[in-house]
């Protein structure tokens, strides 16, 4: 049954929109075939089963094949996403995908995937806010509909995060996994749909987690490749210790502007990097347990596609029903963080 209509300030409503509203109206995702187990990586890194689900909560991730890219990642789940929301192709006004695993430095993976599925009269660009990217594209493609620019967004986070991790670091290594996660936002009058996002940053502390090598700081070269350079690096105990506060600082916010109480939210999905960080904002959330969504076991962290990827699960399973309330809360690489309430 659907949950009863809920009661909350939407903070849109003080700007005038015109009755302009956005809504999430398909999502899908897409995750490749082949899958990596913690017994997998036994044989490949000094590590155990037990030692990556004490510290992580992961069990298995999926690996893209060596011929499938970001852009081939991100254009199957658009196809599911617009499916589910009926759009085709040619209805498409923008592409935005965030990644910060993209096909090449330019064109853009949006450019590749409009291609791709064929949305000839689509804009398209690049975000590039690591784990936080799926919210921010979002947001963004929420104010180009509520300021009449287009009418149908596809927003996509994607990642083949396997082409940067370095296989000899087990801190790293066993965290990461390739997939894609899609959502095709439309004006939908008798919808609120996307109420609220906040989005923060914090640049300096970018080299906590980060690629040295690659960008105009450290082009390309014999010594970066050498030095491992073009890896990601990540300082697990500082990140952790930023991920909680900021994912739970963002959650809160955006209750606080919609006026709303953690327990009127039927699904929350936080950012699927580690169990202990899921656990940590839930309880000092003050959140029921079964109110949060988790698959991090199945996938481990997809960066700006694990939101996309566990909402569309979550819609699939029936967690999420229309006029159900659901929290997003993530953060990343930069630093980044972000959240947002959906009336779905």
């Amino acid at each position: 049954m659907n949950s009863p209509r809920k009661v909350f300030r939407n903070p849109r409503a003080k700007h005038d929109f015109k009755g302009r509203t956005c809504a999430v109206a398909g999502v899908g995702s897409y995750v490749p075939s082949r899958v990596l187990t913690n017994a997998d990586l036994q044989r490949m890194v000094n590590t155990s089963d037990e030692w990556i689900i004490s510290r992580t909560g992961i069990k298995e991730r999926r690996l893209a094949a060596p011929d499938e890219a970001t852009s081939d990642l991100a254009a199957k789940a658009a196809v599911k996403a617009m499916a589910n929301a009926q759009v085709t192709a040619d209805q498409l006004d923008l592409i935005v995908v965030a990644t910060v695993t993209p096909d090449m430095l330019f064109p853009s993976t949006a450019c590749l995937v409009q291609e791709k599925i064929g949305a000839k009269r689509a804009a398209a660009f690049d975000i590039e806010a690591a784990c936080s990217g799926f919210i921010y594209g979002l947001e963004i493609g929420q104010q180009f509909i509520m300021s009449r620019t287009f009418d149908t967004v596809l927003v996509i986070g994607a990642e083949k995060l396997s082409s940067i991790v370095d296989w000899s670091d087990r801190n790293t290594c066993v965290l990461f996994g390739d997939g894609a996660g899609a959502a095709v936002l439309k004006n939908m009058p008798d919808s609120h749909g996307l109420l609220t996002a906040f989005m923060g940053a914090d640049g300096s502390k970018g080299s906590v987690l980060c690629v040295p090598g690659g960008g105009s700081r450290c082009p390309a070269s014999a010594d970066s490749v050498a030095n491992r350079l073009h890896f990601l690096r990540m300082d697990g105990k500082e990140t952790y210790k930023n991920a909680v506060q900021a994912m739970l600082s963002a959650a809160q916010e955006v209750l606080r502007r919609c006026e709303l109480d953690v327990s009127q939210i039927k699904c929350i999905i936080p950012h699927q990097a580690n169990r202990r960080i899921i656990d940590a904002v839930g309880a000092r959330l003050g959140a029921r347990p079964d109110q949060l969504f988790v698959n991090l076991e199945k996938y481990g962290n997809t960066s700006a596609a694990s939101v996309g990827i566990a909402l569309d699960e979550a819609v699939s399973l029936g967690r999420i029903e229309r006029g159900d309330l659901v929290l997003l809360t993530v953060f990343g690489g930069g630093f980044t963080w972000a959240a947002a309430l959906i009336e779905w």
